[in-house]
């Protein structure tokens, strides 16, 4: 018999309903009055266009392998990317290469501000073996994987290793331009790959390849005669799959000279990943040198379970990596913890969330509201000390920030639109558009025992008209001050989409100083936004490395860092990592708004590497576009 007085039953009433109203206070959602959004909307203008049109016979649907046909919605929900740069060499990022799933089109134009450039075209894997029935385009990297000066254009699938389209010399640009290349020796292995990053991970100097794959290796997922494969499963966990196909790293070995054409030679060091950071079913990554030693570390993005975060601890010629979580204090919950997660990990973007010149890193997940209730995350930087042993000094600021809830997302980009000097973040969302809700089902699914989530047989039917969350239209976020929260002002600014969204490029197509943004569309028209804000001062640096290939001009400096000091003293840091994120590619460029500064000029510091190792320059610029050749201790 317990002698501990028992508190009134009211009182355990009212102390839980104080707790609930609580609770309910410190996670509700930001809300900005009119007026406000009205002042915030007034400093944005975007003409929102088109990116390309409907092709014949346009579908909503893949063809599946029996097994999956029950589920071809799902199966059918990605495959749209773009990625915008200077293709044509005339220093302008005017030129974007898209894929559309409506017809597995990989395709190169001009952005529609100067749209009568020349006629768009399509790329074709001619001369190589290639499927067709079976294969699908799933995003395009522009990258100077020859070093001849060219940006080639590096396209992945769901059936098959990725290729190259390396870029020949030619008077104006056509498909004739594009040559293409394998990047593996077994060509006829089936990768199904879903992100793909360039950046040179051992400091060598050359550019290498991270391969983010997503089914099973040898899944014939899009095969209409592969009845009883063995090799395709689903995930083997809702929040910590280990299953999916092997993330690759492919090593820049040579470069070679065949049929006139100098060709990159890969050598995989995949091994350079453990199985779990493996086999984890991968949709997005993104490189940044977070401990300024000059290599990039790495975050892999992935659906059902632990993102990861590797330490760089790579030397030329061998790639080697360390993970790193972050610690967890008695607030956190251990999903909002770096490393922790059992989230749905769809995209990643750096940008300096608390001004104290770090990056720090946003990252998209599902965040629907009474469906899949997860959180994205903006992990903030908690010191200013480098990395080390095994912590990653990030803690989750998502909800303090206005970010934590959106919808279905993908990938994430950071851009300063208005010139202000601060950063705002635009994502995609979106699965399924349809016209039956399947909402109840995926919770069902999400129930599932995890020891039949691999049987596509076990699944809910999500067939053709099946939606889930299809009306969800993309944010764009704007912060209402120095430390406050951000605030969607998307529908203000008219920036509706289309259809449900997966890939954002950025890029100044112009080079007014404003950033303009194409976005790729799931099974509708993309579209391209055109910015129009009031323009400000601003820096622009095309940091580039010279020529290492005789007769070539120089190339993007894939991962220098440049640090602009402004005339009150404080500075602002980017690193060139234009393939961050899912199937977005920004323009390999670096814009710096300076709104209020002057003309200058501006101290600008730059470090990067080249095959002779680390370098750093400091030199002062006017605002305005500047190309920088970087050549050791000088740059021209």
């Amino acid at each position: 018999m317990s002698l501990v007085p028992r508190p009134p039953a009211l009182l355990v009433r009212l102390l839980a309903l104080a707790l609930c109203a609580g609770v309910g206070v410190a996670t509700r959602l930001p809300t900005t009055a009119g007026d406000r959004r009205d002042d915030l909307a007034a400093q944005f203008a975007f003409t929102t266009t088109d990116l390309n049109g409907d092709p014949p016979a346009a579908r909503t649907l893949r063809t599946v392998q029996p097994g999956l046909r029950d589920i071809e919605a799902w199966i059918s929900a990605v495959g749209a990317a773009v990625a915008l740069a200077d293709l044509d060499g005339d220093g302008r990022p005017n030129e974007r290469c898209l894929v559309d799933p409506r017809d597995d089109s990989v395709t190169v134009a001009p952005t529609p501000d100067r749209a009568d450039r020349f006629a768009g075209f399509a790329l074709t894997p001619a001369g190589l073996t290639y499927d067709a029935r079976t294969t699908a385009p799933m995003g395009c990297v522009p990258a100077d994987l020859n070093e001849d000066g060219r940006l080639d254009l590096l396209v992945y699938f769901w059936g098959r290793p990725p290729l190259a389209y390396l870029h020949r010399a030619r008077a104006g640009l056509s498909a004739a331009s594009f040559t293409a290349a394998e990047l593996t020796d077994r060509p006829g292995d089936t990768w199904n790959s879903a992100t793909v990053n360039v950046a040179d991970l051992d400091g060598d100097g050359h550019l290498d390849i991270f391969v983010g794959n997503y089914f099973p290796d040898g899944a014939r997922v899009l095969d209409a005669d592969a009845a009883d494969d063995p090799l395709m499963q689903m995930q083997d966990s809702m929040s910590d799959a280990h299953n999916g196909g092997r993330n690759r790293i492919l090593r820049l070995r040579t470069l070679e000279t065949r049929d006139g054409l100098v060709r990159p030679a890969y050598e995989d060091q995949s091994d350079a990943l453990t199985d779990d950071q493996s086999l984890s079913w991968t949709l997005a990554t993104g490189a940044q040198d977070l401990d300024r030693d000059g290599l990039p570390e790495l975050y892999v993005a992935n659906d059902f379970g632990p993102d990861y975060l590797l330490q760089n601890r790579s030397k030329p010629g061998r790639i080697a990596f360390a993970e790193l979580r972050g610690d967890r204090d008695a607030l956190a919950p251990k999903s909002k913890v770096l490393g922790d997660d059992s989230f749905k990990g769809m995209g990643v973007a750096f940008t300096d969330l608390n001004r104290d010149d770090r990056a720090d890193l946003v990252v998209s997940n599902i965040t629907t509201e009474y469906a899949l209730e997860e959180s994205n995350f903006a992990f903030v930087s908690t010191d200013t000390v480098p990395l080390g042993g095994k912590t990653a000094p990030y803690r989750d600021e998502s909800q303090a920030l206005g970010l934590a809830r959106t919808g279905w997302g993908w990938d994430i980009k950071a851009a300063d639109f208005d010139g202000d000097g601060r950063d705002e973040l635009v994502q995609a969302l979106g699965f399924v558009a349809g016209t039956t809700n399947r909402w109840a089902e995926l919770q069902e699914l999400a129930m599932t025992n995890d020891v039949f989530l691999r049987h596509p047989g076990a699944w809910p039917v999500f067939r053709a008209g099946a939606d889930i969350a299809g009306d969800q239209r993309n944010p764009f976020f704007v912060r209402e001050s120095a430390g406050g929260r951000f605030t969607d002002i998307a529908a203000d600014l008219g920036l509706d989409n289309p259809g449900v969204s997966r890939g954002i490029a950025i890029a100044d197509v112009d080079h007014d100083g404003r950033p303009d943004m194409a976005t790729a569309n799931q099974w509708a028209r993309s579209t391209f936004a055109h910015n129009q804000s009031p323009v400000r001062e601003f820096l622009g640096l095309r940091l580039l490395l010279p020529a290492t290939v005789k007769g070539s001009g120089p190339r993007p400096a894939v991962g220098a860092v440049a640090t602009v000091t402004r005339p009150d003293g404080t500075t602002a840091t980017q690193q060139l990592y234009p393939a961050n994120g899912h199937t977005g590619v920004n323009a390999p460029e670096l814009l710096f708004g300076l709104a209020g500064a002057g003309p200058g000029p501006y101290p600008v510091k730059v470090r990067w590497r080249d095959i002779t190792g680390p370098h750093e320059i400091t030199t002062e610029l006017p605002a305005g576009w500047h190309d920088l050749t970087l050549t050791g201790p000088t740059a021209r």
